[in-house]
């Protein structure tokens, strides 16, 4: 195979405060756990079944660490894209032990909040949303500002609010 994805896309919710360490440089680290649920019908009794899966979540980005630790408490909804990384470690007996986490490092990482919880809303109207290297304040949802008709809508986003139509050429 030429290539190959390493991504990971998860909606769910925090089941407790997030964790915030610092490295000693004093770059943080947050460390959340994520729970997403299915729910069916049983097909013999008819009863309504669920399956929650807990995931560990690890935030390297510095403006996302920012953007978890002012905004993101127990109970948030989150969008999170990042990578899955697994780490070799030794219990105290010495035994080896593997984690598998979900990780966001680098511009390929995504957290949005969902839902307005938190103590202020989150940053944009209580979206709080980043990818890594942004400033967190632009509203994703928003559409785009259109000050022409003739501009139309490819579909391409909302980069247009960043054309400047008074160029004159």
């Amino acid at each position: 195979m030429a290539g190959s994805v390493n991504k990971v896309i998860l909606i769910g919710n925090v089941g407790a405060d997030p964790e915030i360490r610092r490295t000693q440089d004093g770059r943080p680290i947050a460390n959340l756990r994520i729970a997403t649920s299915e729910t069916w019908r049983d097909r013999n009794s008819g009863e309504r079944r669920e399956k929650t899966e807990w995931h560990t979540v690890v935030v390297f980005n510095e403006g996302l660490c920012k953007v978890v630790e002012q905004y993101v408490k127990k109970g948030a909804k989150l969008y999170i894209e990042g990578q899955l990384q697994t780490r070799k470690w030794q219990d105290q007996q010495g035994q080896d032990r593997y984690s598998t986490e979900v990780v966001l490092q680098g511009f390929g990482s995504t957290l949005t909040m969902l839902d307005g919880r938190g103590e202020g809303g989150g940053a944009s109207g209580g979206r709080g949303s980043g990818t890594g290297g942004n400033d967190y304040s632009d509203d994703y949802g928003a559409p785009a500002p259109s000050s022409s008709p003739s501009r139309g809508g490819g579909g391409g986003g909302n980069f247009s609010r960043d054309l400047d139509d008074d160029i004159p050429f």
